[in-house]
């Protein structure tokens, strides 16, 4: 029997959750290594020279570094609830583009470079716009259940709203807030998130999955 992938993630990044949520329900087992980002294992840069999170380096050494590539390899392999079927490329490029940059500025004031004119919450906020008018028709964003796009998604909503949950609250997204509300109760999302201390080699080897 072969080893099992290796996955190199970090527990709070958006992009290894939603790698590690499509590898949970495709059934896939890891060998899983939490990442300290403040003090990267050398393995991570040898696996991917990028050196982020997450890394799936597969049993014959292939390596796919990054997050909706793995995604998408695990759910080639097994596909239970039909995810590959509700990949809108255009929603996933708008979150991992527009609404990514404002989003870290949004969370992070100071730390960039910024000529200060502009409002990165209102324009972030402005970019969920469209997901809540897509979900008044549907409680999720592609088909009647959740599919890729909706896990490429959530992990950085979610973030979004966390930046202020109250203010979120507040605002008039009443089915967006239900679907990131059923996303985030949701048993997967649960699955996916306990603590492991930061991996270092040597370390008796961590198997991950359902």
């Amino acid at each position: 029997m072969s080893a099992p992938p290796v996955l190199y993630t970090f527990r709070r990044c958006p992009y290894a959750m939603r790698a590690r949520m499509a590898l949970w329900v495709a059934g896939v087992t890891v060998e899983l290594r939490e990442v300290q980002l403040a003090v990267k294992p050398p393995e991570l840069a040898a696996a991917s020279p990028k050196a982020t999170v997450p890394v799936l380096v597969l049993a014959d050494g292939t390596v796919i570094d990054e997050s909706l590539d793995t995604m998408r390899w695990a759910l080639r392999g097994n596909d239970p609830e039909g995810w590959l079927a509700g990949e809108d490329a255009a929603l996933i490029a708008a979150n991992d583009g527009p609404f990514k940059h404002h989003l870290d500025r949004a969370k992070y004031p100071g730390r960039y470079e910024e000529d200060g004119l502009t409002d990165h919450r209102a324009a972030a906020l402005a970019l969920l716009e469209p997901l809540e008018a897509r979900l008044t028709t549907a409680p999720f964003l592609c088909e009647p259940n959740r599919t890729f796009t909706d896990i490429a998604l959530f992990p950085f909503i979610r973030q979004f709203a966390g930046i202020d949950p109250d203010w979120f609250a507040e605002q008039p997204l009443p089915h967006l807030q239900a679907w990131l509300d059923r996303l985030v109760t949701s048993d997967l999302f649960t699955a996916v998130m306990p603590k492991f201390a930061p991996w270092k080699a040597g370390d008796p080897p961590i198997l991950f999955g359902p």
